[in-house]
């Protein structure tokens, strides 16, 4: 008998209902702490002023100069850095000197605080976009390369020796077994690697630049316009979850061939 506490009994609706139950009732808490002196409307603005400015911002040209810049940045920082971390990962997982030789040398660069990292970028690539990619991609690399190394160590050594003795090709061996090993790991790290590559493009704009949505909330925080900064990042909070429902999508359509989680557990 199905338990009506499982999550997989609640359906769509229900769902939808108790995620904007959750958000309405942070709204509400928000709007009653600033109409009853809990917070202070000048330091933490109040949700409806943030809702009325996001949507006279989205109704004018200016706010979308902005977002194109931070978009292209964030896209280029994700792409760059995940086809970094997927080719290095790649070799590093089947060379295994190499990834001992390498070994201390990439954990000490992940070590390093990306914050400080900023102005020796604006210094080396200016104030463009590039110094802003730069960031984002020493961000996503790493997510991307660990998971992807990790997904390249837990193959299976069953099925690499099964598919060995069955003739395998080493090209076969990569697009066979090793790919759709890593390829979960792939895209559990791009939902991830999304919001990096937005924090490395805003942080870098809110540090130095003359457009993007971290300009403009760097703006709005000089000139102590609360409702500006949280319009900002509710702009930003936005994008990301556009962003992650097109990653969602296209691991929806590369995974076609994984058994749904309840398959496997019914299956159990």
């Amino acid at each position: 008998m199905a338990d009506p506490s499982h999550p997989r009994t609640i359906g769509r609706p229900a769902l939808f209902a108790l995620r904007a139950g959750v958000l309405i009732g942070l709204l509400a808490i928000w709007h009653l702490g600033g109409r009853f002196g809990f917070l202070d409307p000048f330091f933490f603005a109040t949700p409806i002023d943030v809702i009325v400015r996001t949507v006279t911002d989205l109704g004018g040209p200016d706010i979308y100069r902005h977002l194109w810049v931070t978009t292209i940045e964030t896209l280029l920082a994700f792409v760059i850095g995940t086809v970094g971390g997927i080719v290095i990962g790649f070799w590093l997982g089947l060379a295994p000197l190499a990834s001992l030789v390498l070994d201390p040398y990439i954990k000490a660069a992940n070590a390093l605080p990306r914050v400080v990292l900023a102005p020796i970028f604006a210094l080396w690539l200016g104030l463009g976009i590039w110094s802003k990619v730069a960031l984002g991609v020493s961000l996503v690399f790493f997510i991307v390369f660990f998971n992807v190394y990790q997904g390249i160590k837990e193959v299976s050594p069953v099925v690499l020796a099964n598919a060995r003795m069955l003739g395998a090709s080493r090209r076969q061996l990569m697009t066979s077994v090793y790919l759709p090993s890593a390829l979960s790991w792939v895209f559990s790290s791009l939902h991830t690697a999304v919001g990096f590559a937005l924090v490395g493009a805003v942080v870098g704009e809110y540090l130095g630049s003359a457009a993007g949505l971290g300009y403009r909330i760097h703006q709005a925080e000089g000139v102590f316009d609360t409702v500006g900064v949280f319009s900002g990042m509710l702009i930003l909070t936005l994008f990301v979850i556009a962003v992650d429902a097109i990653v969602s999508l296209i691991e929806a359509r590369f995974q076609v061939w994984r058994p749904a989680a309840g398959s496997r557990a019914d299956a159990a």
